[in-house]
């Protein structure tokens, strides 16, 4: 089984510390975020056959990134880099300080290890078209020789991206509202797609696309797969077999098994689609014990919860 680490929230930027337990351990322990089910993880060796992390700052997990390679487990960072401005995201890593840690990982590992993710891409009054392009540029030129491969998306407006987005907007005085028809964000998504596809091949990268088969273009862009066993493979020197079963429509995934958990990653970005209440997400944070079987204790959830129904 493929252990997705995590995209409900950022394991190696701030749970790094807990992984390292449950990897020593064996197994973690999960609920299952609709049904409310625990289930037990194994981690052990023989049983794992590949990480895929997902951060936005991979810094904090590097030290105990030599206890999964004795392990000979196969592991792939999908590493989110925007360039965002503080408006739009609070609390991320200084770009300069995680392209250091990703210089680092491709030196001990190698850059076959190392996926850009450039999204999801916002059109707002602080991130325009043009501002897209240069700033694509710039974070494409430090990122050159430490993967061949970008994923971009172009944002998905769920009611609660569109109420953090309201709550920032308002905050901050930026717009958005005019950015964000299903028309707009097509014509703008295609044309921007051919933009960020010719810089990355000045760079040595190929553009994919998660998850929005719209934004294919034959030539330009492909289907990302973002847990990828053909991936792994090639790092492990041997086959990963894993059958495609993606999160949503139109995902190339390959299965995986996620440890994470909703609401836990305090980064703050207004746009996130794993976190519904940024304050809560602090909140449970600050209440995580990396001792835990859990990310998050179950216990704490249900009063929390139960909390919540009360002030509804």
């Amino acid at each position: 089984m493929i252990i997705s680490a995590s995209y409900r929230t950022d394991i190696p930027a701030f749970y790094s510390e807990w992984f390292r337990n449950r990897l020593r351990a064996g197994y973690c322990k999960a609920v299952n975020p609709y049904s409310g089910q625990i289930y037990r993880i194994d981690l052990a060796p023989e049983q794992v056959d590949g990480f895929v992390f997902w951060t936005k700052n991979i810094g904090p997990l590097l030290k105990y990134l030599p206890e999964v390679q004795t392990r000979n487990i196969p592991f792939v960072v999908q590493h989110s880099i925007t360039g965002y401005p503080h408006e739009l995201e609070a609390r991320v890593a200084p770009v300069t300080q995680v392209v250091e840690s990703l210089k680092r990982l491709a030196d001990d590992y190698g850059s076959e290890r190392i996926v850009w993710r450039y999204d999801p891409i916002l059109f707002t009054s602080l991130t325009t078209f043009d501002w897209h392009k240069e700033n694509f540029a710039m974070l494409a030129q430090q990122l050159e020789g430490l993967t061949d491969e970008v994923v971009i998306s172009f944002a998905q407006v769920y009611r609660k991206t569109a109420r953090n987005m309201e709550i920032a907007a308002h905050e901050y005085g930026f717009t958005w509202n005019e950015h964000r028809s299903e028309e707009f964000v097509l014509e703008h998504g295609l044309a921007l797609t051919k933009e960020l596809a010719q810089i990355a091949d000045t760079y040595g990268m190929r553009v994919s696309i998660c998850s929005q088969q719209k934004f294919v273009i034959e030539g330009v862009s492909q289907e990302a797969r973002c847990v990828d066993a053909n991936r792994l493979s090639r790092i492990a020197g041997k086959s990963v077999i894993a059958k495609e079963r993606g999160n949503r429509t139109e995902c190339r995934c390959h299965a995986s098994k996620d440890i994470g958990d909703y609401d836990t990653c305090p980064h703050g970005c207004v746009y996130c689609y794993a976190v519904n209440n940024r304050d809560l997400a602090l909140s449970r944070y600050k209440q995580h014990n990396p001792e835990s079987e859990f990310l998050f204790e179950p216990a704490i959830r249900t009063i929390q919860l139960s909390r919540a129904n009360i002030e509804v």
